[in-house]
């Protein structure tokens, strides 16, 4: 946090979470950590010698072997000293000089360099075929290595066609016994290096493309979390996860069919000067019959890309009919919707194989016109070159002839393969656009990053506040003016649409688009770093998912640091204690997924245990107990009290009975405030509040409520 704070970057210890099985954070995972927060770190491992010449340099953080550290600010090769200063003391303090004999009895030799980012990074950068490249680049070391296996490759491939041609040449003809056993020798020479180097080439092409793909999917996977709840509200969650997979698609082009012909490539380089040499007419009608396959197949990249990217879109479709089956199957079973799902796959399916069936005429157009062409280098060649033969006698030999054909085979798969590479890249240029279709939407990462760390208290303050949904005719909220206190209880209320939830998705930073003013303790909202604000605050909603694990995992899920006894204390203030400790195995009792062996009011006192765990100062709850049952919602209410002590809470709700122990309640209609005052003084001056008050208790007030609830109803 010391050598961060240096650049600029303010840290929250917080965000912090350690790796599992470390008893003190290693560098890889401090580094890890630094990275999400917006500096650029890296861990090392240095010798004394390189360390001492770190001069001129920002603090250098080395990691000690009791699990502590120190920021190394300073040193001198000349003497042999660094100077040391210790993260926890005053900025002031005076660095203490080290020399190597001290400091090799503590020092691991490990150290993490820290700098602020300033360029673009590729988690931000836009997500093309550039960003791929510089991906694939950043393996340059054992490409260099592939690289220089694959030339050394295309040169053994020429002694076999050369041995073949020496073996009908002299030894055949001459039948030459000698001659033979000396090939035999060199043949057995070569095939065990040229099996060696194989090995070697494929061994580094697994790890490149490993490498390759665990950066690609951390990355992407990175990128699609970096993305706005905004977006994925307005997508379709099987499109998204469709366009995301076809990443994947990409991957396997460039790690596959693109490296395997760029290293074929290189064999075509060795091999073709030496087909010319043996014989310059059978070489030119090689190339003219690769260039003209390559010439069929850049004619039809245009039909096919548009027929390819009718079929993507078809079965992006089917895959949204297929998840929101698979999502909503309780909805499906409950109301029988079985018939009119099954109509809307079939509908899908038949699009899907419409376009499948017309992709497929199309690309075999181009592949039996390159028929002919390919049978004429495998067979009309050798023929070709048999005329010759017989035709001068100063031509090609037998032996040079099979030899040709050999090398020949050699020459035209990678030629082919280029032109081939061609039709791909219809594939490839449009599962890049479907993938850049969200992974190139406006990211969160620099509110994420970026911003002040304030400690919250909890006051709010709404001045002017305006915001409208994107595409949406009408405002959402329209000039909103109040002010809380910090430790202020506060009700929401008001009809649908009246713009209860949008408040407190602007409290949570979910949508920063609004004109006006909203402070937190003062501090503008959109002023305040993402991260923190959203771990400084505790949210309930309506519907709370809760994540397949154990009972303990799901209250710790923000803090996975937090102890046992944190989360005895949050279960406790949420009233949760009591069934979980009727549960099998307590604490660490297994929820499946979606929850099915607990109640929903288990399921939304488990929700308020995560939110209350790390003690945030300010608690949204969001509808939080309108899908309760009523003996579930009074034992959530009587806890609210325990929990809003010391603490600013924020409760929408339609029941107004649950907020009449709020300090204040604000009454919402059309995007505005109407009022702001407790309870008792709301039924006597808010006409709004007071008909929302009698409709929910006619019982109370007899023929008085309908009139009430009629008004409500023509308002």
């Amino acid at each position: 946090m010391a050598a961060a704070k240096y650049h600029g970057i303010e840290l929250d210890i917080r965000d912090f979470a350690a790796e599992a099985g470390e008893e003190s954070p290693s560098p890889a995972s401090l580094a890890r950590w630094l990275n999400e927060q917006g500096a650029v770190a890296k861990g090392m491992r240095v010798r004394w010698r390189y360390l001492v010449r770190l001069t001129n340099t920002p603090p250098i953080v080395l990691m000690f072997r009791d699990g502590s550290a120190a920021l190394m600010v300073g040193a001198n090769a000349d003497r042999g000293v660094v100077w040391l200063r210790d993260p926890l003391t005053d900025e002031g303090a005076a660095p203490v000089a080290v020399d190597e004999l001290r400091l090799s009895q503590v020092w691991t030799g490990d150290v993490l360099l820290v700098k602020r980012r300033r360029d673009q990074s590729e988690a931000d950068a836009p997500f093309d075929l550039g960003w791929f490249v510089k991906i694939v680049l950043r393996e340059r070391r054992a490409l260099r290595d592939i690289l220089i296996a694959s030339v050394v490759l295309s040169v053994l491939t020429i002694f076999p066609a050369l041995l073949v041609m020496q073996v009908i040449d002299r030894v055949v003809n001459y039948r030459s016994m000698a001659t033979l056993v000396s090939i035999i020798g060199i043949v057995v020479i070569l095939s065990f290096y040229e099996i060696l180097l194989t090995y070697a080439r494929r061994e580094l092409m697994l790890v490149v493309s490993t490498r390759i793909d665990t950066r690609l999917s951390l990355h992407a996977f990175n990128r699609l979390l970096a993305l706005p709840l905004e977006f994925y509200e307005r997508q379709q969650t099987g499109r998204v996860l469709g366009r995301y997979m076809a990443i994947y698609k990409v991957r396997d082009f460039l790690t596959g069919k693109l490296m395997t012909v760029f290293l074929d490539m290189f064999t075509l380089l060795v091999i073709l000067p030496l087909l010319f040499y043996m014989s310059a007419t059978l070489a030119w009608m090689t190339v003219a019959c690769a260039g003209l396959i390559g010439l069929i197949a850049v004619v039809f990249i245009g039909p096919i890309r548009r027929i390819y990217g009718r079929l993507v879109d078809a079965e992006m479709e089917r895959g949204s009919v297929l998840y929101e089956t698979v999502a909503g199957i309780r909805t499906v079973k409950t109301l029988a919707l079985e018939p009119s799902r099954r109509e809307m796959w079939d509908e899908t399916t038949a699009d899907v194989v419409r376009w499948k069936l017309a992709a497929g005429r199309m690309a075999n157009w181009p592949q039996t016109l390159v028929m002919p062409l390919d049978m004429f280098m495998s067979r009309g060649i050798i023929l070709v070159g048999a005329y010759l033969a017989l035709q001068s006698s100063g031509g090609i030999a037998a032996g040079g002839l099979m030899a040709f054909m050999m090398l020949g085979g050699r020459v035209t798969a990678p030629l082919v393969g280029l032109a081939r590479l061609l039709e791909d890249l219809n594939e490839v240029s449009t599962a890049l656009g479907e993938a850049g279709m969200v992974l190139n939407q406006p990211t969160e990462t620099k509110a994420l990053t970026n911003g002040m760390r304030p400690r919250v208290k909890g006051a709010l303050s709404f001045t002017d506040v305006n915001f409208t949904y994107p595409g949406a005719a009408v405002k959402a909220l329209n000039n909103v003016n109040f002010e809380i206190p910090a430790g202020t209880m506060l009700g929401l209320v008001g009809r649908s649409g009246s713009g209860k939830s949008t408040v407190t998705r602007l409290l949570q930073g979910v949508s920063r688009t609004y004109t006006g003013y909203l402070r937190l303790d003062g501090i503008e909202m959109r002023e305040i770093n993402l991260t923190h604000l959203r771990r400084s605050f505790g949210v309930v909603l309506q519907d709370n998912f809760l994540f397949r694990g154990t009972v303990r995992d799901n209250i710790t899920a923000g803090r996975p640091g937090l102890t046992i006894d944190d989360v005895v204390r949050a279960a406790r203030l949420a009233g949760a204690e009591e069934f979980i400790e009727r549960m099998p195995a307590g604490y660490d009792t297994w929820i499946e997924e979606g929850s099915t062996n607990i109640s929903g009011g288990q399921r939304q006192r488990l929700a308020i245990a995560r939110a209350v765990i790390s003690d945030p100062k300010l608690m949204i709850l969001d509808e939080a107990t309108s899908a309760l049952d009523p003996e579930s919602e009074a034992l959530v209410n009587a806890n609210l009290q325990r929990i809003g002590k010391g603490r600013t809470m924020v409760i929408v709700s339609h029941r107004l009975s649950s907020l009449v122990d709020c300090d204040l309640i604000c009454v919402m209609d059309q995007g505005s405030v109407v009022d702001l005052a407790p309870h008792a003084v709301l039924l006597e001056r808010c006409e709004i509040y007071r008909m929302l008050w009698m409709q929910q208790n006619r019982h109370q007030y007899g023929g008085e409520s309908s009139r009430a609830s009629m008004l409500a109803e023509g308002e």
